[in-house]
């Protein structure tokens, strides 16, 4: 019989904490009902004492979810552990996930203590969230950079203390694979009580290495992975769910199994990606836009001879459909709806009404609208509700001549209209809305990126201003490059008020 390996799932805690990729409490729970749907095994919901936000969606994801435990995060605070009980009474299988950093750097600059002192706080926090839930999980902050005899000693405590499971976080992206192989093996061979708990990976990507640390870990003896969905998080990123999933399923000799339905790994990866706004890069393993695709004319040889030469996976094992429906200006909304529900958003009739008005304009525009062009207009639908809306653009630039924008906004259904000459038709376009916009803004951060291929793309900019000591960021796509730009700082004005 093979090994069950446990999926904790922590895009909604994790995963969201990059800037500008924070979502609602609906669209938290629209992502945590996918991920009950995947078949992960623990949905890490939020750190309940951060904010009222996170508080209020482990709350209402605990009632939205069935099977999965629900996980709240704290420090090794009492404060934290009770708020976090209280976000989790709704919860039908509940998790407190608490700990404290272990490394020296950690004890020693971030708490000023010592190596005696955290394992009696670990203790501590263990035993009083043990005092609310059976399944206590706690982590070892910074892991990777504690040795490991120090690191047996908190592991073996906290197990006694009642840890159902232990968390060993290489937190910083630091640890080789065989190092982190090596540290968990330790712990397996050197902690008195380890059958009692289960040994979880939790590898960053700042090298570039999380993904084989994690299976390192696991090989080591580890039975909870700790990933994301497309590998977001903190800094350059967290282990992806969707690697592991498809490493283990590739590679049966290993013996490991998950409970995830790998079909439904493309449509939450489209879902993800396009509720935080975070394009996945086209070259990213098993989810990426290239991720099928072959270029080369050998490779082409050899997939049209047997598709095995080069595919170890079957697109429609992570749910690619390699016979999509092309949607052109002809398509009907039912084939939109289609589309639209393979990428992972279902809408009510209204709303596609609303999102197929826009995709009759974009198909005019496009010979093919693809479904990173889908995903776009699902998202560009809530524009509607904002204040402050773009009404027309008119832009006159060229080689040898100076650029210059006219604009037109409906601020809460006020007309105001406004031109200006700038360096390029984005920098004249953006000093035409300031006109109107009467703020002292600051344009921190500016990026271009093509969502489809051909003359005829989609562009996607995402933008960071800051306002008042603010940071606020904004995103827009169009077949118009500097009608993009526009959107996305309109996007980030429309979110002083609200943020």
């Amino acid at each position: 019989m093979n090994d069950r390996l446990f999926i904790f799932d922590t895009t909604l805690r994790d995963g969201e904490q990059v800037p500008g990729c924070q979502l609602n409490t609906v669209e938290k729970i629209q992502v945590a009902k996918a991920l009950e749907q995947l078949g992960v095994d623990v949905i890490e919901a939020g750190f309940p004492i951060s904010s009222p936000g996170d508080f209020n969606s482990v709350i209402e994801i605990s009632k939205a979810v069935t099977w999965p435990t629900i996980c709240a995060l704290t420090r090794a605070v009492e404060r934290d552990i009770d708020v976090a009980f209280e976000a989790l009474k709704y919860a039908k299988h509940k998790r407190i996930h608490t700990g404290i950093g272990t490394s020296d750097e950690h004890i020693k600059y971030k708490f000023n203590a010592t190596r005696e002192e955290i394992i009696e706080r670990a203790v501590a926090a263990t035993k009083y969230a043990k005092r609310f839930v059976d399944d206590v999980e706690f982590y070892c902050e910074d892991a990777g950079r504690t040795d490991n005899e120090y690191l047996a000693r908190v592991v073996e405590a906290v197990i006694k203390a009642g840890a159902t499971v232990v968390n060993i976080p290489d937190t910083t992206g630091y640890c080789l694979p065989q190092e982190y192989y090596e540290k968990i093996k330790y712990l397996m061979e050197h902690v008195d009580g380890i059958d009692r708990a289960i040994i979880s990976t939790h590898c960053h990507n700042d090298l570039g290495l999380a993904t084989a640390n994690t299976l390192s870990g696991v090989m080591a003896g580890a039975r909870q992975v700790e990933v994301t969905i497309n590998g977001i998080g903190e800094r350059a990123g967290n282990t992806s769910l969707e690697e592991m999933a498809m490493i283990l399923k590739c590679h049966k000799a290993l013996e490991i199994d998950t409970n995830i339905n790998t079909s439904k790994i493309y449509p939450i990866s489209r879902m993800v990606s396009s509720l935080m706004n975070m394009p996945v890069q086209p070259n990213k393993a098993i989810v990426g836009r290239n991720a099928f695709a072959h270029s080369s004319g050998i490779h082409q040889d050899g997939v049209l001879k047997n598709v095995h030469t080069y595919e170890i996976m079957d697109p429609k094992d992570v749910g690619i459909d390699d016979n999509s429906i092309v949607l052109t200006a002809r398509s009907g909304r039912a084939a939109l709806k289609h589309r639209l529900h393979v990428n992972g958003v279902d809408v009510d009739e209204q709303k596609l009404d609303k999102i197929y008005d826009k995709f009759l304009k974009l198909a005019d525009q496009k010979k093919e609208v693809a479904d990173a062009d889908v995903l776009m207009l699902a998202g560009a639908d809530t524009a509607d509700q904002h204040a402050v809306r773009l009404d027309f653009l008119q832009v006159t630039t060229g080689k040898g001549v100076k650029s210059v924008a006219s604009i037109g906004l409906d601020i809460s259904g006020q007309k105001f209209e406004a031109a200006a000459s700038g360096n390029g038709p984005v920098d004249a376009a953006i000093k035409a809305l300031k006109r109107i916009i009467m703020k002292q803004m600051t344009l921190k951060e500016f990026t271009i990126q093509a969502i489809s291929k051909g003359s005829d793309d989609v562009g996607k900019v995402h933008m960071q201003v800051e306002y008042q000591g603010g940071l606020y960021y904004g995103f827009g796509a169009d077949t118009d490059i500097v009608t993009a730009s526009v959107e996305a700082y309109i996007d980030c004005i429309n979110k002083f008020k609200r943020e």
